[in-house]
């Protein structure tokens, strides 16, 4: 399968995850997609594969901020 359909099968993925090792795998998928999509784009320097970096990412930080999770608030 080509890098840019993984990429657009990722983005229009459902991202309903039951468990944390759902989230981390979807997260190193992410990377993974980005890194490989940012080889394309240092040959070719498309405006587009910038753009689809771009989506991914936005998808990534959103799964590592639910990875993270709510900061614990100090009590006194």
């Amino acid at each position: 399968m080509d890098i840019l359909e993984k990429a657009s099968e990722f983005e229009n993925r459902k991202f309903s995850f039951k468990t944390t090792s759902d989230r981390i795998l979807a997260a190193r998928e992410a990377k993974d997609l980005i890194l490989e999509v940012n080889e394309l784009y240092k040959k070719e320097k498309d405006a587009k594969l910038m753009d689809i970096m771009k989506r991914l990412t936005v998808i990534k930080q959103k799964i590592e901020k639910r990875l993270k999770g709510r900061p614990l608030t100090a009590t006194s």
